[in-house]
């Protein structure tokens, strides 16, 4: 199974430690850590050192496989991109520092992740979910093929408070397939679980 995946201009590869200064600077921008979950505010680099041993030790386990989102030319860390394994489903979230946003690049790490669950890992659906206010997240999912499932409110560490969440599913069979990103919402819940980091999207 392949540990380094690559895109026209990127380098995913397994987060280091190296890569903790970068990551609090980034998630250390309250409009990158407000679109996550469990993600504290501010963020310091021993958090960080911590997140990327927890992502070492899950890949290890195989419950999940985090990228370091990187420039293929630079070396230069924008983010993360993570496939967390829950109850037999593979779960999406990426986040990416602000300086890095609109350039595309979360679409062309998302779409290699998921070209890594389906091929690699076989799964056969993949979810993903962003906050309502989030709206960019959701024309990422939208654009590669995502649709709603369901809409529920989670709490978001950053924000201290609860958030409204959107839960979007792609199933192996219409991976690939471009789909104009539904405006409907669906039926509100209460969230029964804690959210880790992973279930909700920076863009």
């Amino acid at each position: 199974m392949s540990r380094l995946l690559e895109t026209e201009r990127l380098l995913l590869r397994p987060p280091a430690l190296g890569d903790a200064p970068a990551i609090a600077r980034w998630l250390g921008d309250y409009e990158v850590a407000k679109n996550m979950a469990s993600i504290p505010y501010p963020i310091t680099t021993r958090d960080a050192e911590h997140l990327v041993k927890m992502l070492g030790d899950q890949r290890a386990k195989g419950e999940a496989y985090s990228f370091a989102i990187t420039r293929k030319d630079s070396g230069r860390f924008l983010g993360l991109c993570s496939l967390t394994l829950n109850e037999g489903t593979y779960k999406l979230s990426y986040w990416l520092g602000r300086e890095f946003w609109n350039h595309g690049y979360a679409t062309e790490a998302v779409k290699k992740v998921l070209s890594f669950a389906f091929r690699d890992l076989k799964a056969t659906e993949v979810q993903a979910r962003w906050f309502d206010d989030n709206p960019a997240a959701a024309r990422v999912l939208g654009k590669i093929g995502f649709k709603p499932v369901t809409s529920y409110t989670r709490y978001s560490q950053a924000r201290g408070e609860d958030v409204l969440c959107h839960r979007m599913a792609l199933p192996r069979e219409e991976f690939g397939r471009k789909r104009p990103l539904a405006t409907r919402r669906v039926p509100l819940q209460r969230a029964l679980s804690p959210l880790s980091y992973s279930e909700c999207l920076g863009a």
